[in-house]
């Protein structure tokens, strides 16, 4: 559960709790009712108060009673609490709580007390979460279509922890299918380039420059040995050296967006280990595949379509439309089979699993959440939980054009090309501003534009103003101070109020396995900040630094500090360092 000390939100969650357990030791309520169902959150109106429960309207027809009648009783409970100075029933039996200003004020002291930990959550329960994200095929380097899933993936881990979980970052190597065939072919070209040989790139292989110092260091190493050798001799070879040389290429790239995964799991290791066919057997045993004809594909009708027996696994069994061969015709498994044993894998070393995919993959989220389910609960257990996130590509743009070429590749914009442009923390906001299932435009010109049509921008420039009023403060002799905030009023402290939204939000975007709303809840408070400063525009004695009243000067810029700590804090969550100044 969440720490009450640092939740406002939280707090007044146990102090409605407590009051419904008043009102069962009166016998105005029945004992034992489940209150899971219970909230208390900010009214969707601000005009309606601070905050606003349902319990009421959830616990009224299992009580036996009507939901206005129940508020009525609450809200007597609710009035005892001193930071409450009124409780007033809405429609058909919301509660709507206006809080006494001391009750904010003190929320701005906890986020001082708490500095970077204010938000950090214990909700998790030090259960173990797998991400697995990217996971790329080991070809070549990071491009911008691997881009947007690795940061929410990144983003989404990193928020996982913050709220007690314990995390696995994972990335799946994809070694064992015929890409890796074609890249050592590939490398093989670039080995023959560099002992001498006039090469040209076949259709069909992979033609970019990345390939040329692998084929060098293959020259380097083994001379001309394989030059005019059969392939059978330098196949496995040259694709171990190759992916190998692609996967630490990889990992430069990730962490250039400060990305960094703490286990590497190998497909050819999986299958060369038999983890696959003892999934396989696994699942056989417990009824889950058997040798089956496999149907011609719904919808079409093929002429030369010939039913094959096949081992298939009973996804009908758990919602997927048709049951799913493991194995193709020729032995080989099939990336449903082999994904199957992955997740298995997984599985036995965490309490939930979440994926990351691209949206071309939306086709294969049912069977793989059927297998995982089957997998996890066939032996009478409860199945793990576990969730894919589709993360939709992003087009780039240039001034509102197209971008198509590369400097290293020839074909696509590689990752490194786009950091090296506009910045780590650019990207990484930028993929976080809209939902990963929703279509993006990632314009170089406009993601780096000062204006506040740019949502990193806004949001840094706000820091970056908080941080130059508490220096020029410094300049002129005043420093923040939390001893006279009773000097802060409606307007300051509708500040806070927004910015005490912060540790809810961030459980409830864990819970939703959804990073992008701490992105959109700093652009909010990052708004309110901005309208807040630019009332000294018009007004003088609204702005920071009035010199001629030092107390007050004091209060709004320990005001200041705080609202820049929950920016920090949430930038942080997004990988994203706060800027000083702009």
């Amino acid at each position: 559960m969440t720490d009450a000390r640092i939740n406002l939100h939280a707090d007044f969650a146990s102090v409605i709790d407590t009051a419904l357990t008043a009102l069962e030791t009166a016998g105005s309520l029945p004992a034992g009712l489940n209150r899971s169902a219970v909230t208390c959150e900010p009214p969707r109106d601000a005009s309606h108060g601070d905050l606003s429960t349902n319990a009421a309207m959830v616990l009224a027809k299992p009580a036996g009673t009507n939901p206005r009648a129940l508020a009525a009783l609450l809200v007597a409970e609710l009035e005892k609490e001193p930071r409450v100075i009124s409780a007033e029933i809405a429609g058909p039996g919301f509660i709507n709580l206006r809080l006494a200003d001391d009750a904010w004020r003190g929320e701005l002291a906890l986020i001082a007390s708490a500095g970077a930990d204010y938000g950090r959550s214990a909700m998790g329960g030090g259960k173990t979460v797998n991400v697995e994200y990217v996971s790329a095929n080991p070809t070549g380097p990071m491009h911008m279509g691997h881009c947007r899933g690795a940061v929410v993936g990144d983003a989404l881990a990193d928020l996982l922890a913050y709220t007690g979980h314990k995390v696995i970052k994972e990335y799946y190597v994809n070694d064992a299918g015929a890409q890796v065939d074609v890249l050592a072919r590939s490398v093989h070209m670039r080995y023959r380039e560099a002992l001498g040989e006039s090469i040209e790139i076949p259709e069909g292989l992979y033609p970019g420059d990345y390939l040329v110092p692998v084929g060098k260091a293959l020259a380097e190493e083994f001379g001309g040995t394989y030059v005019g050798a059969p392939e059978s001799d330098w196949l496995i070879l040259f694709r171990t050296r190759a992916v190998a040389a692609m996967m630490d290429m990889i990992r430069a790239d990730l962490a250039t967006l400060g990305i960094h995964h703490n286990l590497f799991s190998s497909e050819a290791e999986l299958q060369a280990s038999g983890k696959v066919d003892a999934a396989e057997k696994w699942l056989r045993d417990h009824d889950l595949v058997y040798d089956g004809l496999l149907e011609a594909p719904k919808g079409k009708t093929l002429e030369d379509w010939e039913a094959v027996e096949l081992p298939l696994f009973r996804s009908t069994k758990f919602g997927d439309d048709q049951d799913r061969p493991i194995k193709k015709s020729n032995g080989a498994w099939t990336y449903f089979g082999a994904d199957l044993a992955y997740h298995f894998q997984k599985a036995q070393t965490a309490d939930a699993l979440v994926d990351i995919w691209g949206a071309d993959h939306a086709g294969t989220v049912k069977r793989i959440k059927a297998a995982v389910a089957a997998l996890t609960s066939a032996d009478g257990g409860v199945a793990k939980p576990f969730e894919v996130k589709l993360v939709q590509m992003v087009q780039l743009l240039r001034d509102g054009e197209p971008v198509k070429m590369s400097k290293r590749s020839g074909n696509f914009v590689t990752l490194s090309d786009m950091v090296d442009e506009v910045g780590k923390d650019v990207v990484r906001f930028t993929m976080l501003t809209r939902k990963p299932d929703a279509q993006m435009d990632f314009d170089f010109a406009k993601v780096v534009e000062a204006s506040k049509d740019n949502p990193v921008f806004y949001v840094q420039y706000a820091h970056a103003r908080i941080c130059r009023n508490i220096r020029k403060g410094a300049d002129e002799g005043f420093a923040p101070s939390g001893e006279n905030l009773s000097l802060l009023g409606e307007e300051e402290l509708a500040l806070v109020k927004l910015a005490a939204q912060f540790p809810r939000t961030v459980e409830a975007a864990a819970v939703a396995r959804e990073p992008h709303r701490i992105a959109f809840f700093l652009h909010d408070l990052a708004s309110a900040f901005h309208s807040y400063y630019n009332l000294g525009n018009d007004r003088p004695e609204k702005r920071f630094i009035v010199a001629q009243d030092s107390a007050m000067t004091a209060a709004r810029l320990f005001l200041g500090q705080q609202i820049g700590q929950v920016i920090r804090n949430g930038l942080a969550l997004l990988g994203v360092e706060a800027a000083q100044e702009l």
